[in-house]
């Protein structure tokens, strides 16, 4: 069976894809695996940034002997997945991603670096608070500071702003139309800079991977890898 990787977004957990693994493991050898910081995962001394992640999904590749492996990523997981097959374009057969931010700036990346204040989060928003160290145990207050300076990393150098029609792999640029995290202008224009994509927006659909509704998902994944 051909291999499957689900990438999980930032401050994301892989637990997010279960209602799809019974489905897709119809026609994939499923892989889930967690960036570091993330879940059980150590956070590293020196940080994360995009380029380690990018690593760490070769090194996962590399120690399980994926080749031509489809990939879905959700958020960061998509950004992660095409650095990926950028550096790696014979390894990658296709690529989905859903709700991943392109236009990065470093104005942007700042502001929304801000929001990732433990402290703020705890009193404001508890129940996200909460879930957050479900997923990642006590640490997690030191992950949101390490996402938030990948992400302003990111604004300063995105890996994906000039070499992003070096691409050529099928893939398919998804986005929701109620994300308030990533624009439809952004998807489009990612999608058009693309040698060979196609582009879905997700009717009624916010930006978390769990407001998303499984079976439409599922539907667009059958449709885009052609599984009956």
């Amino acid at each position: 069976m051909p291999n499957l990787i689900l990438l999980h977004g930032a401050l994301g957990h892989s637990d997010i894809f279960k209602p799809y693994l019974e489905t897709l493991s119809s026609y994939f050898t499923i892989h889930t695996p967690l960036l570091s910081g993330h879940g059980d995962t150590e956070l590293p001394a020196e940080g994360v940034s995009i380029e380690k992640y990018t690593q760490e999904l070769a090194t996962y590749c590399k120690d399980n002997n994926l080749t031509d492996v489809f990939i879905f990523g959700h958020s960061m997981g998509g950004y992660v997945a095409l650095c990926y097959a950028m550096t790696n374009p014979g390894n990658v057969n296709s690529i989905i991603t859903l709700g991943t931010k392109f236009d990065w700036t470093e104005e942007q990346a700042v502001k929304e670096s801000k929001m990732l204040n433990p402290d703020m989060i705890l009193e404001k928003v508890p129940q996200y608070a909460q879930l957050l160290e479900a997923q990642h145990g006590s640490k997690w207050k030191q992950l949101l500071p390490a996402i938030a300076d990948l992400m302003v990393n990111l604004g300063k150098n995105p890996p994906l702003k000039n070499d992003i029609t070096n691409i050529n792999i099928p893939v398919q640029i998804m986005v929701g139309d109620k994300d308030n995290m990533v624009t439809l202008e952004e998807s489009k224009n990612v999608y058009r800079n693309l040698p060979n994509a196609k582009l879905a927006v997700l009717p009624d659909t916010k930006h978390p991977m769990d407001k998303v509704r499984p079976g439409l998902l599922l539907n667009l994944m059958k449709d885009f890898w052609n599984l009956s």
